[in-house]
């Protein structure tokens, strides 16, 4: 059979067509909801990926999303010595929102976003047809972290979504003001239907005055001059609406999750994905006649000869005097493994002095900044 007719709803490449909308329809509904929490990352990638099909459909799905694509090999290596995984497992399906302790590991905060999506995958709403007749509606939403939208238009005086949208905000955006997100999560809106929205008059809802304002400020400079440039050859309508969220909410279709739902849930998610802070470390100093210790280490290694040297000196000041000298041979080192085995000789070197004031100083860039805490430190081999 090749065609049908008559039929008032179409299966196609994982959707439903009908003339109220489109529906997400995965062939195995049940199957993924029943899914465990992957064990390894190639399994969580194709998770993310099936998931990434029906993004349109997922209020906030990048949100959600970000804290399992920042798994790597080392989480789920921890994850496999949990010995008490099923009490973690309840505690991420609890209905509890209280906020997340701060000592709360990777692993309870991936369990919470990925039950979180499997719970909204379930129940996708029904994003309905964009009409060119009807005036297209926009609510923005920022938080500390992250910033979403939705693409709505009125039927029967309720606004149903035709499309969301969301994505976190980069180290550097995090300490924007509300003003700031409240125009990015505009712009993402705006470039993602930008087909759908380009000539129209746009109506925007928003829980803040400032947006307004700025709109139709001119003579910003810096970055508030940026945001008043971007959107300025749209023709944008922005609401305030006086009696806060609530009057953005009554008139919203029941697929909408209510901000200050959101906030609670985002809480329990929201701590990894903020930058770590970095703590600045000014150069040593040390006094013409001061009795210290030194150190100093480095690595390489040869593609060809398939392996690599580093060594370690420890001197001892004011002398400069040579404590200890040391270098050492492995066979199939990379450079950075070359550089932290001379980082360790080093310190098995200083172990047994009487040590007081230390310095440790190299060259390997990546070494010194990882255990200064200024970047990440990744999988082990």
């Amino acid at each position: 059979m090749k065609s049908f007719w008559g039929l008032r709803k179409v299966d196609y490449l994982g959707h439903q067509v009908s003339m109220d909308g489109l529906e997400a329809h995965p062939k195995d509904l049940q199957a993924l909801a029943d899914l465990p929490f992957p064990s390894t990352l190639r399994a969580m990638q194709s998770f993310l990926g099936s998931l990434n099909y029906y993004s349109r459909f997922i209020e906030d799905f990048a949100i959600y999303a970000s804290v399992l694509y920042e798994l790597r090999e080392s989480d789920f290596h921890e994850i496999t010595r949990k010995k008490s995984k099923e009490s973690v497992v309840e505690k991420a399906k609890s209905d509890d929102r209280e906020e997340a302790p701060a000592g709360e590991d990777r692993w309870t905060r991936a369990e919470r976003a990925f039950t979180v999506l499997k719970t909204k995958i379930a129940a996708t709403p029904v994003l309905r047809h964009f009409d060119p007749d009807r005036p297209p509606v926009v609510v923005v939403y920022a938080s500390k972290w992250a910033v979403s939208a939705a693409l709505m238009q009125e039927h029967d005086g309720v606004y149903w979504p035709v499309t969301f949208t969301s994505r976190t905000l980069k180290s550097n955006e995090i300490n924007y003001g509300i003003v700031d997100k409240e125009v990015l999560a505009l712009l993402r809106i705006l470039e993602v239907c930008y087909t759908l929205l380009v000539t129209r008059t746009i109506k925007v809802l928003t829980r803040y005055s400032t947006l307004g304002w700025l709109m139709q400020s001119k003579g910003f400079h810096g970055r508030l001059g940026r945001w008043t440039a971007l959107p300025s050859p749209w023709t944008l309508e922005i609401v305030k609406c006086t009696k806060g969220e609530d009057e953005i909410l009554v008139t919203l279709g029941a697929t909408i999750t209510p901000r200050a739902k959101v906030d609670e849930t985002l809480i329990e998610i929201a701590p990894q994905n903020q930058p770590q802070q970095v703590i600045a470390m000014p150069p040593p100093t040390v006094e013409p006649e001061e009795k210290l210790l030194v150190v100093s280490f480095d690595g390489s290694a040869r593609v060809k000869r398939g392996g690599g040297a580093y060594s370690a000196i420890v001197w001892q000041l004011p002398q400069w005097k040579v404590v200890f000298a040391a270098s050492e041979y492995m066979a199939e080192l990379t450079v950075n493994e070359a550089e932290y085995r001379g980082m360790m000789l080093c310190l098995d070197l200083v172990a047994p002095l009487d040590r007081g004031r230390l310095i440790i100083c190299g060259d390997p860039n990546l070494v010194i900044r990882q255990m200064r805490g200024e970047i990440e430190r990744k999988a082990p081999g």
